[in-house]
């Protein structure tokens, strides 16, 4: 299967991109072939709502996303990997997504299969239900078969998150795809 990462985090040593790299290394070895996209450091610009795509052809702008796009709909499943920042997906990976417009036939109508990686810094109950909903309702309107979450609570720093339960979790997720 080929899975394409889409990372969203500003820090690419950071918790999110830790707990991919797990998710990664579970699914290498079941021997799928994996594509990173560190979306955060590429150039990507929002979506201005202009409509030349008809939700179903070029974009107008010219930037990176048509790597991503092509990637996409070249792939088997997408994993995307964000901090939480402020009960949300980082601004980077959001602007991915809402980027989606310009394909979203072409993408919907492939059924891929979808996890998400998160981390944030505090566990507390109300830290990741609404990323979490945000994301399954995207799954949803999409047609993607989510395959699982990791949602990292109390990944607030590398240290952190290097001695969570989550990294075991994100390995787990990786081999079981």
């Amino acid at each position: 299967m080929k899975i394409v990462i889409i990372k969203g985090s500003p820090h690419k040593n950071g918790s999110s991109n830790m707990l991919a790299d797990q998710f990664i290394k579970g699914a290498e070895e079941k021997g799928h072939k994996i594509i990173e996209l560190d979306a955060a450091h590429m150039d990507i610009h929002p979506c201005i709502g202009c409509d030349y795509c008809g939700m179903n052809g070029e974009c107008s702008q010219k930037d990176d996303i048509a790597n991503i796009r092509d990637a996409l709909l070249s792939s088997d499943m997408a994993v995307f990997v964000t901090p939480v920042y402020y009960f949300g997906m980082s601004a980077q990976l959001k602007m991915v997504i809402d980027r989606f417009y310009s394909y979203t036939m072409k993408l919907s109508s492939k059924h891929i299969k979808t996890a998400l990686i998160t981390a944030a810094w505090d566990s507390n109950d109300d830290v990741m239900p609404y990323i979490a909903e945000h994301y399954k309702k995207l799954c949803r309107y999409m047609h993607f078969k989510d395959m699982g979450m990791v949602l990292g609570t109390g990944c607030g720093t590398p240290s952190m998150t290097a001695g969570s339960i989550h990294m075991e979790e994100a390995y787990r997720l990786g081999r079981s795809v």
